[in-house]
């Protein structure tokens, strides 16, 4: 047990699992003043080595602590900076890879709890969950189980649409080229595997939405936002009050127009539906990058044939 955290239960870390009542102690020792500091994030990340076998308990606390930690220190706030996630992966990483479902669940949160986050964070969390299903090992799979290659779980699907449809991806509710690419070569490396049915409504409407140019109203860059609030604090405190209530009261104010289209975000219960753009017209050039993909193998196969009718049906 790291030498930062005192008074925690004996027996707290046996067989690489952590106590529930080690974790209660955790929260009691660090939140007292409500703020995370860089010597207890440290203390927490050199921690989640040793929990080789993390509980929902466990990653819950470990994901709250250190997006908390990088929260308070992110400028503007909201805005992940390349500094900030480069430090986090280089903490996280091991030869290329993450090998623990806490870290992978942390970088999947901060995508959604961050306005922006650097590009290159969210390839990294795709390659890890591409590599599990085309090689059957990662943080996603029983480490002590024996390799399923080339089939597709239901919480790997969840993981890919959280992370394509996240608020701080490279666009809430825009699905990217590079992330149609993937989709792609995962249809293709488990067209014999016994995917979870998740995985057809994920690849056709992830492929569609890419196909069909949705897009999603921008977030500002980090840029954008100091220079604005720079100009709400150069002025008479009743602006930035109006704003504020603005903000918090109207259902049509600022956070709304950039939050609310809701497409791409999770709601217990519900898939969402690819949505169009004004006539859901395919480009010469997104017809074209179809055609390549689809008769790459000379055949159509099944979620092939699912994503042309679905397309068809929306033109």
């Amino acid at each position: 047990m790291t030498m930062q955290f005192r008074n925690l239960p004996d027996g707290a870390l046996i067989d690489g699992a952590i106590s529930d009542e080690a974790i209660l102690a955790l929260r009691r020792q660090i939140w007292p003043d409500g703020v995370v500091d860089a010597g207890e994030v440290d203390a927490i990340l050199d921690l989640n080595e040793q929990v080789r076998a993390p509980g929902k308990a466990w990653i819950a606390f470990f994901v709250e602590a250190v997006t908390e930690f990088l929260m308070n220190t992110s400028h503007p706030r909201g805005y992940l900076s390349d500094a900030q996630a480069d430090w986090l992966i280089l903490r996280l990483d091991r030869d290329g890879r993450l090998d623990s479902p806490a870290k992978l669940e942390l970088l999947v949160h901060l995508l959604e709890r961050f306005d922006a986050t650097p590009e290159r964070m969210r390839t990294y969390i795709l390659v890890q969950i591409e590599r599990a299903v085309v090689f059957g090992s990662g943080p996603t799979r029983n480490p002590d189980a024996t390799p399923v290659a080339g089939e597709i779980t239901a919480e790997e699907c969840a993981l890919i649409r959280r992370v394509i449809f996240a608020p701080g991806s490279s666009g809430a509710a825009r699905v990217t080229a590079d992330e149609a690419e993937m989709l792609f070569r995962i249809k293709d490396a488990t067209l014999d595997g016994s995917n979870a049915p998740e995985w057809t409504t994920l690849f056709v409407q992830g492929v569609a939405n890419y196909l069909q140019g949705w897009q999603g109203l921008a977030m500002p860059t980090a840029e954008q936002e100091s220079a604005h609030e720079r100009f709400v604090a150069s002025r008479s405190g009743g602006i930035g009050g109006f704003l504020g209530q603005m903000v918090r009261t109207s259902p049509n104010g600022l956070v709304s127009a950039v939050r609310g289209s809701g497409f791409g975000r999770r709601t217990p219960g519900r898939d969402f539906v690819a949505e169009q753009r004004a006539d859901f017209a395919i480009t010469p050039v997104e017809q074209h990058w179809l055609d390549a993909h689809v008769e790459a193998d000379g055949r159509i196969d099944p979620l092939e044939a699912a994503l042309i009718a679905f397309l068809e049906e929306d033109a």
